[in-house]
């Protein structure tokens, strides 16, 4: 069995809402959690453990996409009957013709004393098969599991379905505190991969933090031997996984899927990703516009704009939010058909080849928000924020910019993930000539380098970090 490793965080958030049970200490005695977060990222596998590790009675139920509902409610019935919640056996052969029966059969299997965990994973799929499952969950909930001990955990992958659970309006609003899984972060990547923290950053880059990619590197494995030997397999999770990330997310070729690959491979703006999709002729506004904002939603595809004192929110970069899913959209996809006939070697040395300048560009939204989890910082004094910024013709474009709420523009700095090469003089020259261009930005404002070699003495930098800070800051 695959020892569990990380997640120490998310375990302590769902044992602090089960200790609540526990001591009666809410307003409700009863506790419900939203766990939510991209498909494979986890989820299911971290309720399991904080199951297992509970120490109390519990049960899961594993809902099945498309199925009938009357099928799923007898399927829900006969996992109580054979969980080991106190009265499980008292439900055995009970048969709800609704939702709202069949729940109420789980307040028979509780107790009004010993605290338990019930977990509904893939709620979505519950929703998508019968209309009434909401209501009955709030009907039931409010007038029975409530004033159970039990910490009810509502599992889905379906990011904007999830959160509109909880909308005003909606029958479980108000009722439900929200979880985010993510992927692991590169703090827990170092751990399991053991690797030197640059080499970390890398493998970061790479598996995005799935779990079930990072278990396949094994400890102290460098770069190029695990894309090697990862990619001599077709049925390799850092192959597979893409491909059943998108059809979990966009299941049939479209403009949608048209334009994940658009950004995947490089496109950052709404006119070269339009350009992109429409083979030369660009698709219209109004049909990419709701596209790319169904993308942004599910948290598929992040934009950004401009960070300084002025706004400039027509001014949208697109890029892919996961950094796995990154990676693969730019070298995997088109290079699955090689794998499967033997032929990674040919994908490995495209990515050997173009990885200086891929990592470049990939880990500058993983370096933004490791700096923005060090704030407050006394090396980045006044900054509450961190972000970029560029003009219309991307020329020139700062790295780093911080800011605070006013805004007010804290420091400016570049970023050199170089293997070999420090941050000097001239990149510090090129620096100061584009900060000026920052709205808010002046002579004064401190300058900071981000630099994967170091930085040469004596340059009038306020700060300096490097691959140790950036891993630091998720610890």
């Amino acid at each position: 069995m695959v020892v569990f490793q990380g997640r120490a965080t998310d375990l302590a958030l769902l044992d602090r809402q089960l200790r609540l049970v526990r001591d009666a200490a809410a307003t409700t005695r009863g506790q419900a959690v939203i766990v939510t977060g991209r498909r494979r990222v986890g989820k299911s596998r971290l309720v399991q453990e904080f199951c297992d590790r509970s120490g109390v009675p519990y049960v899961v139920f594993q809902a099945s996409r498309g199925r009938n509902p009357a099928a799923e409610r007898a399927d829900f019935t006969a996992a109580l009957a054979q969980s080991a919640l106190p009265g499980a056996d008292l439900v055995a052969g009970a048969a709800g013709t609704d939702w709202n029966q069949t729940l109420r059969s789980l307040t028979v299997a509780l107790s009004e004393q010993t605290p338990c965990v019930v977990v509904l994973d893939e709620v979505p799929w519950l929703v998508e098969q019968d209309s009434e499952f909401e209501g009955a969950l709030q009907t039931v909930w409010d007038r029975y599991l409530s004033a159970r001990p039990v910490l009810l955990l509502l599992v889905g992958s379906d990011l904007s379905m999830m959160e509109s659970l909880q909308e005003y309006g909606r029958p479980f609003h108000g009722r439900a505190a929200r979880m985010l899984v993510r992927p692991l972060d590169p703090a827990d990547v170092q751990r399991m991969t053991a690797l030197e923290p640059a080499e970390a950053v890398d493998s970061f880059l790479i598996t995005g933090g799935f779990p079930e990619i990072v278990q396949r590197w094994r400890p102290g494995t460098s770069r190029t031997e695990f894309l090697s030997d990862q990619l001599a397999d077709p049925l390799s999770p850092l192959v597979m996984a893409g491909e059943l990330a998108l059809l979990g997310e966009v299941p049939e070729p479209s403009h949608s899927r048209s334009a994940l690959e658009a950004i995947g491979t490089g496109e950052r703006t709404f006119g070269t990703i339009a350009n992109r999709v429409g083979v030369g002729n660009p698709i219209p506004s109004g049909t990419l516009a709701p596209i790319l904002n169904t993308l942004v939603a599910k948290r598929i595809v992040a934009v950004d704009t401009p960070l300084s004192i002025r706004p400039d929110t027509k001014n949208k970069r697109y890029r892919i939010e996961d950094p796995y899913l990154r990676f693969w959209l730019a070298f995997l996809h088109r290079g699955v058909p090689e794998v499967e006939r033997g032929r990674g070697d040919l994908v490995a040395a495209r990515i050997e080849r173009s990885w200086t300048s891929w990592c470049g560009r990939a880990v500058e939204p993983v370096i933004r928000a490791s700096l923005e989890r060090l704030l407050p910082d006394d090396r980045l004094p006044g900054a509450e924020t961190v972000g970029g910024w560029w003009n219309r013709q991307n020329n020139p474009e700062i790295d780093l910019v911080g800011a605070d709420r006013t805004p007010r523009v804290a420091f400016t700095g570049s970023i050199k993930w170089l293997a070999t090469e420090p941050f000097g003089q001239r990149e510090l020259e090129s620096l100061i000539a584009g900060s000026m261009s920052v709205p808010g930005r002046d002579y004064p404002t401190p300058l900071v380098a981000v630099s994967r070699s170091g930085v040469e003495e004596g340059l009038p930098l306020a700060a300096s970090f490097g691959p140790e800070e950036i891993i630091a800051a998720w610890r």
